[in-house]
């Protein structure tokens, strides 16, 4: 990789560790610790309607499907709406998530890709965000990799601030029900969301079965699928990136999908672009004589 690369990814010294995350990250996983001493159903209810909305309908049906590869399409309002969830996950915002999966997806298992395994799993999982420059809130910078979502306005306030509606959320968690349900609300559930999403970037990258042979090396991993929504049919999705169903087969559970075929069910989503297993082996054995598709 060569400085001129370097510099356009802006990946920074990945020897440097940036310390405003790493003290950030330590603060939330503090509290997370904290929140196991204030047990109750309420804030375990609560928190994991918050979990789903943020990981399933914000980075998994808004972020990463809608908002990254374009699956499929809904109304404006849905789609902003999708993309504040997104932003409950602390992920960064939406310029930012689609810039850095955009990518991973044209550089994947490289050096140019911001979270490769082959720099070790570590790496892949959180050495990437804890390492080097943040850019976060580089929305200029973010803005070269989406730039659909960067003449937008709406998403580039919401990429600048993208921090203040778990803020909100959290203030008004703390008011309606105290510390202990602050604690479940934020710490806890963006430490557990953050690790399972990070999974995907690790973890299936590493272990799983590939049903697809594509260039890199990712793998479909049902356990990591059960805990993000479908996420973990990793090697599905970098065979058919744009495909809005990452579950292929009917036991690829893919709770994202069936959340987008019932907006399309209610005639709110259009477009969904879903490629059925079997219609690509028929369509693979029509063409080359194989039993599965082969990705480019």
């Amino acid at each position: 990789m060569n400085a001129t690369e370097m510099d356009e990814l802006d990946f920074g010294d990945r020897s440097r560790l940036n310390w405003q995350t790493v003290t950030a990250l330590a603060l939330f996983h503090a509290g997370a610790i904290a929140a196991l001493f204030f047990f109750s159903w309420t804030n375990l209810i609560v928190t994991a309607i918050v979990y789903w909305m943020a990981v399933s309908w914000g980075i998994g049906m808004g972020y990463h499907r809608l908002h990254t590869h374009r699956g499929y399409r809904v109304p404006k309002w849905l789609e902003y709406f999708l993309a504040f969830c997104g932003t409950l996950a602390l992920e960064g915002g939406p310029i930012y998530w689609v810039a850095t999966h955009r990518r991973h997806h044209q550089n994947s298992d490289t050096d140019l890709d911001p979270h490769t395994p082959r720099h070790g799993g570590f790496w892949s999982h959180m050495g990437w965000i804890i390492f080097g420059n943040s850019m976060h809130s580089d929305t200029e910078r973010n803005g070269k990799y989406a730039p659909d979502l960067l003449k937008d306005r709406y998403y580039r306030v919401l990429s600048e601030w993208h921090w203040v509606p778990l803020t909100v959320l959290g203030i008004v968690a703390l008011i309606v029900g105290g510390i202990g349900m602050m604690l479940w609300l934020v710490p806890l559930r963006v430490v557990v969301g953050l690790h399972t999403t990070w999974l995907v970037n690790s973890a299936t990258h590493m272990w799983g079965r590939r049903r697809f042979s594509t260039k890199d090396d990712s793998r479909n991993l049902w356990w990591v699928a059960l805990i993000t929504f479908g996420e973990g049919w990793h090697n599905n999705h970098h065979a058919h990136p744009v495909s809005a169903r990452h579950g292929m087969a009917w036991y690829e559970i893919d709770i994202s999908y069936l959340q987008i075929l019932l907006l399309e069910k209610l005639g709110i989503a259009k477009a969904v672009y879903a490629p059925n297993l079997a219609d690509l082996a028929a369509d693979a054995r029509e063409k080359t004589g194989e039993a599965l598709p082969r990705a480019a």
